[in-house]
């Protein structure tokens, strides 16, 4: 009887522990799906020094990504969709964060295919991140969206989580303010990989 109480005990133990392990895997998750990434110093108009076309006749949006960024396959999702309700109203850019000597391994990843897919998108390769960080770009996915006379009319994400596709806030205020609707905010958080944190990882692997 005593033997088969310790089993019985044994056995709650673990079941315990099991439990306590998956709603502890659980909460981390969902922490990491739902803590945006870090954003920097977005101007308030184009910077002057940068090298990207900016339209004079519509507004322009750039989306910064990084190509190695799982979250950001959802974001691309998200921008086709924006793509097909704003038609001929926008001049569209991806830009990749591509570091120095990257070979075609690199700048050939499914994202980028992703996104040369969408009607309408330009993609551009950015050089060891020297226009996101003009534009104050940090995260994976973050949009920002300049009006024809170059001033900034929104920036932040365009998914309502990490790797989360479907209607958001991001979303809705860019295509309301690209066909002439306004928006209730001009700012959304970011959820994706952090660039300089995908830089260092990309160089310790390197090693």
């Amino acid at each position: 009887m005593q033997n088969r109480r310790k089993i019985v005990l044994k056995t709650i133990g673990v079941g315990v522990l099991w439990i306590a392990a998956v709603a502890f895997g659980l909460r981390y998750m969902l922490n990491y799906e739902t803590t945006p990434g870090p954003t920097g110093a977005v101007p308030i108009a184009w910077p002057s020094e940068s090298r990207i076309a900016r339209s004079a006749t519509q507004p322009t949006l750039l989306l910064f990504a990084h190509p190695r960024c799982p979250c950001t396959r959802a974001t691309m999702g998200e921008l086709a969709e924006m793509m097909a309700q704003t038609a001929g109203k926008v001049q569209t850019y991806v830009i990749f964060f591509t570091p120095a000597g990257a070979d075609s391994n690199w700048t050939e990843s499914d994202l980028h295919a992703s996104a040369r897919a969408i009607p309408g998108v330009k993609v551009l390769s950015d050089a060891r991140g020297v226009e996101a960080k003009r534009f104050g770009a940090e995260t994976s996915g973050q949009a920002m969206l300049f009006g024809r006379d170059g001033k900034l009319l929104f920036s932040g994400g365009i998914t309502e989580s990490r790797g989360h596709a479907g209607p958001n806030a991001g979303e809705s205020a860019i295509v309301s303010i690209i066909n002439g609707h306004g928006a209730p905010q001009n700012r959304s958080m970011v959820f994706g990989c952090s660039f300089s944190r995908r830089e260092r990882l990309a160089q310790n692997t390197a090693k």
